[in-house]
This record gives C-alpha cells, structure tokens and sequence, in this order.
C-alpha cells in the first residue's frame, strides 16, 4: 500500500493536498536487519511501511531483547512517545526483511498538522487506531491463554510467521520459544 493509498482510505485529501503531502516524505529501501532508532536516542522520524515487517524492541537487563510491536505493511512505525515528546527512546526500531519505507521527519509532519486541518483528522485516527491495538495486546496478555493470544497476533499479523523469527514472535507475546513452539504444532 502506498502512502497515498493510505492517506486516502483515512482522510478525503484533494489530489493537490496528496502531492504535497507525500513532497514531504522521503522513500528509502532499508536493508534486512537494519536499525532505524536506537534505544536511548531521541526518534525523529516517523516511518511508513510500504513493503516490509519491522519491529520496536528493547534490551533487558539480562541482555535479552523484548519485542514490543511489530509494524506491518500499510501502518506507520515510530517511537511513538520519542517522536511525538522528542524524548529518549525506549525502544530499538528494527526493519526486519528488507523493506520501503517512507520517512518523515517531527518538524514536517508538526507543519503538515499546522497546514492541513485533514492531517490533524488523520492524526487523530491513526493514534486512535494504534492505542485500541496496544490496549487489545495488553488485555491479551493478561486475559488470553498463550493459544488464544498466538490467534490474536496472526489476525492482527497474518503473514508474520513467514518473515520473523520465532525468537522475536515468542517475546513479543511473552511466552518461552518452546511454548510457541508447542502452539505452532
């Protein structure tokens, strides 16, 4: 899906309104493995996965990554609390299959938001839309068995068994390997 496909399903944009908007975007390929925002750093960018996976994570104590979300494509990735209060990120945002991407900086999308009363409208949305999914997750996690909350992550994901590795699908649902493993069969 491209980004003005997506602008469009949300907000009636003018085809003026949509040149201009995506002028203020930037396409980049972005290798397998490639990390866009590293935890600590401040995010000041957000991203729009055209083709791709990728995913927020962070570093325990212990060393151990910890899968927040994955970002699929059609869907914006950021650091959201990092990008929108310019603060240090908490988590790493990782593209994990060779993706496109387009990218925004704050300062564009703060003057898009000032310029088009539409963009505060889809703004608005699209943060509606991502705070249900973090609320379905965490009401997953406490309230689902590990086959229910496996379910619930391919409806939200279908193609993620095929493009990420079991590792990252097991934290982000907060089972062992081997439990997921044990769902799997």
């Amino acid at each position: 899906m491209s980004i003005t496909e997506f602008l469009s399903s949300i907000v009636p944009f003018t085809q003026d309104e949509l040149n201009d908007i995506q002028s203020h975007f930037k396409k980049e390929l972005v290798p397998k493995n490639q990390i866009l925002v590293h935890q600590g750093d401040i995010c000041k960018t957000l991203y729009f996965m055209e083709q791709g996976m990728g995913r927020s994570f962070y570093t325990n104590e212990n060393g151990k990554e910890i899968t927040q979300w994955f970002f699929g494509i059609g869907k914006f990735m950021t650091s959201a609390d990092s990008f929108f209060q310019q603060t240090p990120s908490l988590y790493n945002l990782e593209v994990l299959v060779d993706s496109v991407v387009f990218s925004i900086s704050k300062e564009d999308i703060d003057q898009l938001f000032a310029k088009y009363h539409k963009m505060e409208k889809l703004g608005r949305l699209v943060t509606t839309e991502m705070l249900t999914k973090i609320v379905n997750k965490l009401n997953a996690i406490q309230f689902q068995t590990a086959k229910e909350r496996y379910d619930y992550m391919l409806a939200e994901f279908p193609q993620i068994a095929y493009q990420v590795p079991l590792g990252h699908i097991a934290s982000y649902l907060g089972m062992s390997q081997e439990t997921l493993s044990r769902i799997r069969k």
